[in-house]
């Protein structure tokens, strides 16, 4: 089969008639697919809201086996993975369950011993939410790169990064380090791109996508406007002021669900504030926990899932359900939970303990003077180590201790909106009370909307804004 007839069959695989951008698009993904591209050669679609190129992916993976290749969906964390797969029709993993080893409870260990032998051949991976991609160094671990060696060290493997370089980058960064061509480059490798902007015929009535489209061009204006929201005349975009919010909220709970429903705000601090008062006016919440509660996860964690097939780690930002609560204590400074928790994105529930003390704390996961005398704690605790225990030996031995592995969670119902990327909600509602008006012109805060904007599927509704709606 030649490029032309492989990019034929991708558009067969559409559930709908190609625009011309896409049509572009599906040729420019039939040539890197060939034999005649170099093995070196990354693919980067960066994809706006709405465009289709998750349809277009879809597409791709059906058409693959045609020419003798097959397709891995990957995605930075369990629920950017959970929403691709929905979207492709395909299984998606995340990124560190595919190109990682991960330590063996025989090993009386967690977390990750390094990259994984890449085995595949013929594959294409395909990997959505790269702006999400971080190229720090954590915990001697660089996702980035470790994500193009494990590729690349397959035979004739290909990789698409698939992205919106209009979201928020990861937290640090003042781009996405997955979306640039010349951080790719300076990694040796070769570099294909494809701009995808127009959004479908089929998202024309779309009050959700036509903001995020109008926020999206307009960021890319020198000078950059102040932001303009339009409501009318869609009937999925709507403005609450502070003293509506309660009953705004409230319906949105009667009818998609309180774990289908987000708040989304600007930080922590504000994340706690709505989230007690969520709790205790609207859910009528008089206990600190309670079975059918969300909460998000608030720092990676690999103790629990050490024996669970299905789940290579609960990543920061996962959602989880509490099912049951078995018991609670405190213990040096830190309340715990005994838990049974429910992974949606990963469909498995485990017991686990988690820290109480951090749902209500104002960092980003437990206060750090707490995890400060936490840690101090644990290294120093006479039930685990004997006096002239050696640190080495302690930090090894904490690694298998529960309460040192305890999850940091905070509750579920607002969030920052880096703690919301790569998922998505039926009601989204935007904090955008008390906004500084020389932010209003920022890219920074341009993206941080348009972030916010696309997690909605089916209504957005934004909080006292302090720009022009229309």
């Amino acid at each position: 089969m030649d490029t032309l007839q492989f990019a034929e069959s991708i558009v067969d695989s559409l559930p709908f008639e190609p625009t011309h951008q896409q049509i572009g698009l599906i040729a420019a993904l039939a040539r890197y697919c060939s034999s005649a591209t170099p093995s070196d050669t990354v693919f980067l679609l960066n994809g706006y809201a709405g465009t289709g190129k998750t349809s277009v992916t879809g597409a791709l993976v059906k058409a693959l086996p045609l020419i003798g290749m097959r397709a891995v969906l990957l995605a930075p964390t369990g629920r950017a993975a959970k929403v691709l797969s929905a979207h492709a029709g395909h299984p998606a993993w995340t990124i560190h369950r595919r190109i990682y080893r991960h330590a063996s409870v025989a090993q009386g260990m967690t977390g990750v011993t390094g990259v994984a032998e890449n085995r595949s051949t013929n594959t294409v991976f395909i990997v959505d939410e790269a702006s999400m991609i971080s190229a720090e160094n954590v915990g001697g671990t660089n996702l980035l790169e470790d994500l193009i060696h494990y590729v690349f060290s397959g035979v004739n493997c290909r990789l698409i990064l698939s992205g919106d370089t209009a979201q928020l980058p990861p937290p640090g960064s003042e781009e996405s380090p997955a979306m640039s061509p010349d951080v790719l480059r300076s990694m040796g490798l070769r570099v294909t791109r494809a701009v995808i902007t127009k959004t479908v015929r089929q998202s024309s009535r779309s009050g959700i996508l036509y903001n995020a489209t109008r926020l999206r061009r307009d960021m890319l204006l020198d000078p950059i406007p102040v932001p303009r929201l339009v409501v009318s005349p869609f009937s999925d975009v709507s403005v609450t002021e502070g003293e509506d919010l309660q009953d705004a909220l409230d319906s949105a709970y009667a009818r998609d669900g309180v774990t289908d429903t987000l708040l989304i705000t600007r930080s922590n601090k504000r994340a706690v504030q709505f989230n007690l008062a969520i709790r205790s006016s609207i859910l009528d919440y008089e206990t600190e926990l309670v079975k059918g509660e969300p909460l998000m996860i608030a720092k990676n964690n690999y103790f629990w899932t050490r024996e669970i097939k299905e789940v290579d780690f609960i990543a920061n930002g996962d959602i989880a359900i509490v099912e049951k609560i078995y018991g609670t204590e405190s213990r040096d400074g830190i309340r715990y939970a005994d838990v049974a928790l429910k992974l949606p994105d990963h469909g498995v529930t485990l017991d686990t303990k988690i820290m109480l003390s951090s749902l209500v704390s104002e960092a980003p996961g437990l206060d750090p003077e707490l995890q400060r005398l936490h840690m101090e704690s644990s290294l120093n605790n006479p039930e685990l180590f004997a006096a002239d225990t050696p640190y080495d030996q302690r930090f090894a031995r904490l690694k298998t201790d529960p309460y040192f592995n305890a999850l940091q969670v905070k509750y579920a119902y607002a969030v920052t909106c880096h703690k919301a990327q790569g998922g998505q909600w039926k009601s989204v509602f935007v904090d955008m009370g008390m906004i500084q008006p020389e932010a209003l012109t920022s890219l920074d805060f341009y993206r941080w909307l348009y972030t916010a904007t696309t997690r909605a599927v089916e209504s957005v509704t934004y909080i006292s804004p302090t720009l022009a709606v229309q």
